[in-house]
């Protein structure tokens, strides 16, 4: 993990700590979020503290995962966070998600490109894949954005709160990241 974090224009990345756990919370209570984001219902403080300490934190220290809040370098403000998993030798999948208050000011598709970018030049990354239930037109668009090829609508790919459902696919290659 970038000790760090890495610096985008006016956003900075950096590795969460505890002190986060109320903000992942209060942003988890998102009504967009919670239609298609994987995240338990009831939403619970309990929750939050699992996603920074077990997820983020351990998950970065086991070489698993590599997650990142972003914030506006000028006020220090939470704004997202970008995460990549990091699965077979040289792919990762990324997932990431915006603070309600801070949406369309560009936060995910600056903070996608960071992190790819980083990630392809630090981590030996060949591929790095996107995934989202079909219907999620703000992740798309980022993707978009951000370089990723939409190639598929795979069918009943993702479990949401049980159920089955339709997935948009795309990836973006080392050497294609903006």
């Amino acid at each position: 993990m970038e000790r760090n974090g890495i610096k985008a224009g006016w956003l900075a990345l950096r590795p969460f700590k505890p002190a986060d756990i109320p903000w992942v919370y209060e942003v988890s209570l998102d009504p967009a979020l919670q239609h298609f984001v994987e995240l338990p219902a009831p939403y619970r403080m309990e929750d939050a503290a699992f996603f920074v300490e077990q997820l983020a934190i351990a998950g970065a220290q086991s070489g698993q995962r590599l997650e990142f809040l972003a914030e506006e370098v000028s006020t220090r403000e939470r704004l997202g966070r970008v995460g990549l998993w990091l699965g077979a030798p040289g792919t990762a999948e990324i997932g990431y998600w915006v603070d309600p208050k801070a949406r369309g000011r560009g936060v995910a598709t600056d903070a996608v490109r960071a992190v790819c970018r980083w990630a392809f030049r630090t981590h030996g990354l060949e591929l790095i894949e996107w995934r989202a239930e079909v219907g999620n037109w703000a992740s798309r668009r980022v993707a978009e954005k951000a370089g990723f090829t939409v190639e598929a609508t795979l069918r009943k790919r993702l479990l949401h709160r049980g159920i089955r459902v339709d997935a948009w696919v795309g990836s973006l290659l080392k050497g294609e990241a903006l």
